[in-house]
């Protein structure tokens, strides 16, 4: 009996597996910025390589952007798309940069089994580089929080207007 519950769990992952990858696939064909792994590694940094393309995580507090009040934007790194907004970031203490939403359609998410269990992982939605989790223990009014490697964010001091 305690081989057929084995059995099962592990038939059950694998097709849990199998149908996110197949959906993050089908997600990831709408990327508008196609690079090579070697352009990516002549614009990034090696940190930002390995975060956004490796889909790494940085230490957490060692972002600089951890405590950046100024008002403005926050793009990513590696196309410059415009991400979150200054009013849209909080202090989760969690060491990395944290938003409570993002600008309507620029990210992407996917599931990610890198720790075994699920996790939602956000892309940017423009070139697909890898930016963060996304958790469901975030403040109002959504709810959300956006945990961001600060080391593929780049910000840049402007009006906002949302």
């Amino acid at each position: 009996m305690k081989f057929f519950n084995r059995r099962i769990f592990i038939k059950f992952f694998f097709s849990l597996f199998i149908i996110t990858n197949f959906i993050n696939k089908n997600l990831s064909a709408k990327e508008a910025i196609k690079k090579t792994r070697e352009e990516w590694k002549r614009i990034l940094t090696e940190q930002q390589y390995y975060v956004l393309i490796k889909e790494g995580t940085e230490a957490p507090f060692s972002s600089l952007l951890n405590n950046e009040e100024r008002e403005g934007n926050f793009y990513c790194v590696g196309c410059n798309n415009k991400l979150f907004s200054s009013k849209m970031k909080y202090d989760s203490g969690t060491g990395w940069p944290s938003f409570f939403e993002s600008y309507k359609n620029a990210v992407e998410t996917k599931i990610d089994f890198k720790l075994i269990y699920p996790r939602t992982e956000y892309h940017c939605s423009k070139c697909g580089g890898h930016h963060g989790h996304l958790f469901d223990d975030g403040p109002k009014p959504t709810g959300k929080r956006y945990c961001n490697n600060g080391v593929v964010l780049k910000f840049i001091a402007e009006k906002i207007f949302l």
